[in-house]
């Protein structure tokens, strides 16, 4: 069964073919992109290729297999739009953090922080995903953790206050959450350097991994022992 893979982004969606796990071809994203000009131009752009289920990372608050909120940086009109009757295809779609986050997954318990536009934060444990909103925790100074650790947080703060609290966000967090390890996403990742203990970057192609994994447990190859349904949790 083939997969493909969207991942919506401020800039650009993303997407990615089953089973080359890197993005393949992508198209420009706007504040004008409505889910309806998403299909056509995914549709335009997949023409080509075959596809059995679409596996969906969208930039807001998500339940099941439909966007609960607008997304800031986008169009409207995604708040419980159909993508399966879009598309006529199975969908599942999650938080673009939530896919990210599932992509990076290597093991044990994990917290996720995408450290982006905002802050996309996801736990992961025994195949359980559990989308998280801690960007709302305060955190210094007044503000949140979002504002701090956003790339507004960046570009008001500097360089060296933004490593500061990234830093200590991650000890805090790891420690909260009892986690193995802290992976970091998203455009900014690469200024963390050195890396707090504990944690390592993520995948620029994290995103299509968590897409296919999405639909392990029906892609599967089915002379061993089979994989346990992902469950993402509200």
């Amino acid at each position: 069964m083939d997969v493909l893979v969207i991942d919506i982004g401020g800039s650009h969606v993303k997407l990615c073919h089953s089973p080359v796990r890197q993005v393949q071809r992508r198209f420009t994203s706007s504040a004008d992109l409505t889910p309806e000009c998403l299909v056509h131009q995914v549709q335009s752009h997949t023409s080509d290729w075959h596809y059995d289920v679409i596996s969906i990372g969208f930039p807001g608050v998500t339940g099941v297999n439909r966007a609960d909120a607008e997304p800031g940086n986008l169009g409207n009109g995604w708040i419980g739009f159909d993508f399966e009757r879009a598309f006529g295809k199975p969908v599942r779609l999650v938080n673009d953090a939530v896919m990210q986050a599932l992509g990076a997954y290597d093991g044990g318990r994990m917290v996720f922080l995408g450290l982006g536009t905002g802050l996309g934060s996801t736990l992961i444990t025994e195949h359980v995903v559990v989308p998280l909103e801690l960007g709302d925790l305060p955190f210094r100074s007044g503000a949140t953790m979002a504002q701090r650790l956003s790339r507004r947080g960046l570009q008001t703060n500097g360089i060296e206050c933004w490593l500061r609290d990234v830093h200590e966000a991650c000890g805090a967090l790891r420690s909260a959450f009892v986690a193995d390890y802290v992976v970091l996403g998203g455009g900014n990742a690469k200024r963390v350097d050195p890396l707090p203990a504990a944690v390592r970057r993520g995948s620029n192609e994290d995103a299509c991994g968590g897409g296919f994994r999405l639909w392990d447990e029906i892609v599967e190859p089915h002379d061993r022992e089979p994989h346990r349904v992902w469950r993402v949790v509200r």
